[in-house]
């Protein structure tokens, strides 16, 4: 598992509406009802409703987040850097 160093991982929920979230390597996907993170201490999978990102700064590591997540589940990142790209990197091809 990449690790950048000085950078810790860190979420935050205010409200069960808004979340600021760090230590993100990559987003893998995102849409209203999933948000799919790359983070140093493996994936992350929000689930919930109406989600947004509403700030991404990849150089530091920080995303930020709207709607009501209902599910924050970690799992093994292991195979997905190689085997798939970014959203953002497919989407700007």
């Amino acid at each position: 598992m990449e690790e950048k160093s000085g950078l810790s991982h860190r979420v935050v929920l205010n409200d069960r509406n808004q979340g600021s979230l760090t230590g993100i390597l990559d987003v893998i996907s995102f849409d209203e009802s999933m948000i799919v993170l790359d983070t140093d201490m493996g994936l992350l999978t929000i689930k919930g409703k109406d989600l947004h990102v509403s700030r991404l700064t990849l150089d530091k590591g920080e995303i930020d987040i709207e709607g009501r997540p209902d599910s924050l589940v970690y799992s093994k990142s292991e195979g997905i850097k190689g085997s798939s790209q970014s959203f953002f990197s497919r989407l700007f091809k």
